[in-house]
């Protein structure tokens, strides 16, 4: 499978396996190896990489990135951030300056990070390097650099332009959802991968044969986000990036909740389709769509089905689609003023809820006249309380109603205890995002302020 794209600078051609890595393919056969592999899982970041296209430029994880993914796009790494001359890139400049670099394994990877924000005239470097952990917690003097760096000019060789490729390749990448739906059904057991962020540990954990692979890069109407009026249309293969900026002015806690979705090298792979479909208990964002009412598009062949999007989550690792089957797209209404969303996790960016709940509740003139509320990780699908729904409807927007409700989650859910929490805990977190509800919608302060230092 031939791939061909720009490597700091120069135009590349790779015969390659579909689900060989990026990180693999620099180290072993480029002999590239400032880029590190740390967890090879996307969870740290020693990998991170800019890749450019039309859209601009991002980090990504080299670790859980398919060489397919990158044909026609420009890729930079740790060693092609300094100048031609060798006059080092203003982060690494300022790394140095500001002793940024403590054991260095990291230091790669966060270099790559801030050079890509740099690029892109980005100042909220503790979004920008929530991806990229460092053991040796030196925190402080790296967003110390990355903050001096700021007003340095871009230097000229970082402005990748992509390549236009016009001759036909070996990838199969269907360009359209009719192209996709034709290759689902030729291929009904194939694998689908748009970010990789969940199939690639498939790969560099499980070390899984994928058999057939489609990739959905360059799907162009899966990555549209439409507007309906009253509704917003999701394409299936738009990045969690493009899903948050989109709901920022729409859903802000929402939006507040996907800001610590993965990290940024994984919001930019990562699709609000591809989290739908592997239906994961824990995922974050099935809550939220519950409790918006979203509507689920499947298709298969030229059929198309839509379907409220709880119905699609059948049971743990099971979901309503057939054969030959993908998501297409998600709905979501644009306004929904009393829509919140509480993540519960150990850890603040880039960690996995031990109990997620969302909630979106009507009052008129103080009576309950709808609720939908929605957790992840209390059950083994993404779920509503239908129980503690009830126990809202019809009454007063009272703290009495509110504990009844409390209590009717447990006739809802009987959670599991694992690594990340006991039933007991989730069971009572579960019931104090209620009580945090009722406290919000009163408007009462219940978020945490961040300290930045």
């Amino acid at each position: 499978m031939n791939v061909t794209f720009l490597l700091n600078g120069e135009t590349t051609r790779v015969d390659t396996h579909p689900t060989q890595t990026l990180l693999d393919w620099l180290r072993e056969d480029r002999q590239l190896t400032g880029t590190k592999e740390g967890c090879n899982e996307g969870d740290c970041g020693a990998c991170s990489v800019m890749v450019t296209d039309a859209k601009g430029a991002r980090t990504l994880n080299a670790c859980i990135l398919f060489m397919p993914q990158l044909h026609g796009k420009a890729v930079r790494t740790v060693e092609g951030l300094a100048a031609p001359d060798g006059t080092l890139h203003p982060v690494q400049q300022a790394m140095v300056d500001h002793h940024g670099s403590q054991c260095g394994f990291c230091t790669p990877g966060f270099v790559v990070s801030m050079a890509t924000g740099h690029l892109e005239n980005r100042t909220d470097h503790d979004d920008v390097l929530a991806g990229n952990l460092c053991r040796c917690t030196g925190y402080a003097p790296i967003i110390r650099a990355a903050r001096a760096a700021e007003d340095a000019p871009v230097p000229d060789h970082m402005r990748d332009t992509p390549l236009h490729l016009t001759q036909k390749t070996q990838i199969p990448a269907p360009q359209t959802s009719d192209d996709l739906a034709d290759w689902c059904l030729a291929h009904p057991e194939g694998t689908l991968i748009a970010g990789a962020t969940d199939v690639g540990l498939w790969v560099t954990k499980d070390f899984r044969d994928l058999g057939e692979v489609a990739f959905l890069n360059q799907c162009a109407d899966l990555q549209q986000i439409d507007d309906l009026g009253e509704h917003l249309r999701i394409g299936a293969a738009v990045t969690m990036t493009d899903v948050l900026a989109a709901l920022r002015p729409l859903h802000p806690s929402y939006a507040e909740m996907v800001r610590r979705y993965g990290s940024e090298q994984v919001r930019n792979a990562a699709t609000i389709g591809g989290n739908i479909a592997n239906g994961s208990p824990i995922g974050d964002n099935p809550p939220a769509l519950i409790a918006l009412g979203a509507t689920l598009h499947l298709r298969h062949g030229d059929t198309r089905r839509d379907m409220p999007i709880e119905d699609f989550f059948i049971d743990y690792g099971q979901q309503d689609r057939q054969s030959g089957e993908f998501v297409e797209g998600v709905t979501i209404p644009k306004s929904a003023p009393a829509l919140r969303c509480y993540k519960l996790s150990k850890r603040f960016d880039q960690d996995i809820s031990a109990v997620c709940g969302c909630f979106n509740v009507t009052v008129e003139t103080g009576t309950v006249t709808d609720a939908r509320i929605a957790f992840g990780g209390m059950a083994g699908t993404p779920k509503r309380a239908d129980k503690a729904q009830a126990a809202l409807i019809g009454r007063a927007w009272a703290s009495e109603t509110i504990e009844a409700a409390a209590q009717a989650l447990k006739e809802d859910f009987t959670p599991l205890s694992d690594m990340r929490a006991s039933a007991d805990y989730r069971m009572q977190a579960a019931q104090g995002q209620l009580r945090r509800y009722f406290e919000d919608l009163n408007g009462a302060q219940t978020d945490v302020l961040e300290v930045r230092t």
